[in-house]
């Protein structure tokens, strides 16, 4: 798998990858006040689907998240179902917020 740079778009509030795709790998997200994250929707472009660039983009958002010293609300499947994965990065997860 080719190494992404990932980026904060705080505009579009969303993290991504760079790519020369019109369609970025990307992950949406609502930031709160009280140092929440909510992620919401991931999308990785068709041609790039199958070869872990998803995988990818969430570990690195989850590092990037823990370095902000945010907690994480995945309503993302995809999210949540690598969170569910990879129980280490369950220590980001909001108080009271399980992913099964």
């Amino acid at each position: 798998m080719e190494k992404y740079v990932l980026k904060d778009n705080a505009e579009r509030k969303r993290y991504e990858f760079d790519t020369d795709g019109l369609v970025k790998p990307h992950i949406d997200y609502i930031k709160n006040n009280q140092a929440v994250i909510y992620l919401t929707h991931t999308e990785v472009p068709q041609p790039l689907q199958g070869r872990g660039v998803g995988q990818a983009l969430v570990k690195g958002v989850l590092e990037d998240v823990e370095k902000q010293g945010l907690r994480v609300v995945p309503t993302c499947p995809f999210v949540a179902a690598y969170m569910k994965r990879n129980p280490a990065t369950q220590r980001l997860l909001m108080p009271g917020v399980n992913v099964g």
